[in-house]
């Protein structure tokens, strides 16, 4: 008992030790500042690498599979559009202008999209298609998917399932982590960048979303027309969008009460 007890404030302790407090962005006219718990053994280039193994995989399956796309008006929408909230990361921060960025589309009737650390963006032809999106609405979900990256929430999200992983392991784990550490990131960057993002996350992409595509030029009231799509799509089947991007009753309010914020920089960017 007492040698459990021990070795359970062994795990705490070194736990602690090992989380980072971080704000990743600033707040922009948004006002997105919420503090930040990171796994120090867990960096920021650790993980845009491991995601930019992955990332290249599914692009070589979408290619051996002749679904990549590369010259569609959908392919050349979204590559214009997304340049321009590019542009705009750095505003959030800085380093985000030194990242390795790649935007590829892929010819799928699934209604997703989304942008891994590091800058990675996918987006199937199925979202713009099938929900008719204009390109301030493709501005609003590329913008969202591009906020969750430059906010780090898929190493926010495996940092607490390091967390998880190494309580459940015991103290031994921890000891062992600096020789093991990729081996278990294995076990748990499928379950971290898998599962639904929390209340908090998806108000943060919404938000820093929001104010990337007033600065690009795009009209931030598309993004409320977006999720009203998005809403109704998810009626029957719902899409892989929103396992990952539930939606909330609140979602649309917020985005409403933040419009004013960001109405003045897409004026501005207009002229």
């Amino acid at each position: 008992m007492r040698k459990s007890f021990v070795v359970s404030m062994l795990t705490v302790g070194v736990l602690l030790g090992g989380c980072q407090a971080v704000n990743t962005t600033s707040g922009g006219a948004v006002g997105v500042q919420r503090q930040q718990y990171m796994f120090s053994m867990l960096s920021t280039d650790e993980v845009n690498k491991m995601y930019a193994q992955s990332y290249q995989q599914t692009l070589g399956e979408a290619s051996s599979k002749g679904v990549l796309d590369k010259s569609s008006n959908d392919a050349k929408r979204v590559q214009a559009i997304a340049k321009r909230l590019i542009a705009q990361a750095p505003q959030f921060r800085p380093d985000a202008a030194q990242w390795n960025w790649e935007v590829n589309v892929i010819k799928s009737d699934e209604l997703n999209a989304n942008c891994g650390p590091g800058g990675k963006i996918i987006v199937y032809t199925g979202l713009i298609d099938q929900l008719q999106l204009t390109d301030a609405e493709i501005a609003a979900v590329v913008g969202h998917e591009i906020a969750h990256a430059l906010r780090e929430h898929s190493r926010e999200a495996m940092s607490k399932a390091y967390g998880v992983e190494m309580a459940r392991q015991g103290a031994g784990a921890i000891f062992g982590l600096g020789q093991d550490s990729m081996a278990m990131a294995d076990t748990v960057v499928n379950y971290a960048m898998t599962l639904p993002n929390s209340r908090s996350n998806e108000n943060e992409a919404d938000l820093i979303g929001l104010e990337l595509s007033a600065r690009a030029g795009y009209d931030p009231n598309a993004a409320i027309t977006l999720w009203n799509k998005m809403s109704k799509a998810s009626e029957g089947a719902p899409p892989e969008f929103m396992s990952t991007h539930p939606a909330s009753s609140s979602r649309i309010a917020s985005l409403q009460a933040a419009i004013p914020k960001v109405m003045p920089l897409y004026q501005a960017a207009k002229k």
